[in-house]
């Protein structure tokens, strides 16, 4: 997409794919049984309508500039949120585990971590999406700053599309390789926080994995 603002053209990027992650977050936060409820049902709800409307905003208003920033403090806001969240229910469902409760059948236990693993994959891909390179339009716009990752298209560019440069798909593939073979498989981390974050992401998905899926799966017959 590209918009024009009385400095000149900005080019936009695509957001729907954005948004059905934003989205699934949201479902999988609200209305997964069984969840603990860090926040009260009206914050993520808020902050769901806030940014579908900036998302609108960018795509109908003349003037980016300021829809831009309010996206941006939504989305960090969102992740932030949903983030908490992921740990709340991540650090209750292994007490529970634990200490040998009852409170949650097999199958509870296994839908609980599978959505921790869902939403720690998709909070992860937005975190890479929003920080890589300053950020969607400043790839979009081709401004130079320090990648945070190195692509195998940025190594090997008469084998890329013209003027190709890395998307959401790009980081929710990256996010997605770290949760499941705990390393990115083709992208290279290149600095200190993109490494940090793909180690924060790695042991999450590893003690959702192994600890409470293994023991899901282990009593889910008996």
């Amino acid at each position: 997409m590209i918009v024009r603002e009385s400095s000149g053209t900005t080019h936009i990027e695509n957001r729907w794919l954005v948004a059905l992650a934003v989205l699934a977050v949201f479902l999988v936060l609200t209305l997964l049984s069984g969840r603990v409820k860090t926040f009260p049902v009206w914050v993520p709800c808020t902050l769901m309508v806030a940014f579908f409307g900036s998302e609108l905003a960018l795509r109908f208003a003349t003037v980016k500039t300021m829809w831009l920033r309010i996206e941006k403090f939504v989305t960090v806001t969102f992740v932030l949120v949903a983030g908490v969240a992921l740990m709340v229910n991540l650090g209750y469902v292994l007490r529970q585990m634990v200490h040998g409760s009852n409170r949650l059948s097999s199958l509870t236990l296994l839908e609980s971590s599978i959505a921790v693993w869902v939403t720690n994959l998709l909070l992860f891909s937005l975190v890479y999406w929003r920080m890589d390179r300053g950020g969607p339009e400043a790839r979009a716009n081709h401004i130079d700053t320090k990648p945070d990752w190195l692509f195998p298209q940025e190594g090997a560019p008469d084998k890329a599309p013209t003027d190709w440069r890395p998307t959401f798909v790009d980081y929710l593939f990256l996010a997605f390789s770290t949760a499941t073979a705990f390393s990115s498989t083709d992208v290279l981390p290149i600095t200190s926080r993109a490494k940090s974050l793909m180690m924060i992401e790695s042991v999450v998905s590893l003690v959702t994995l192994i600890a409470v899926v293994a023991r899901a799966i282990n009593t889910l017959g008996t």
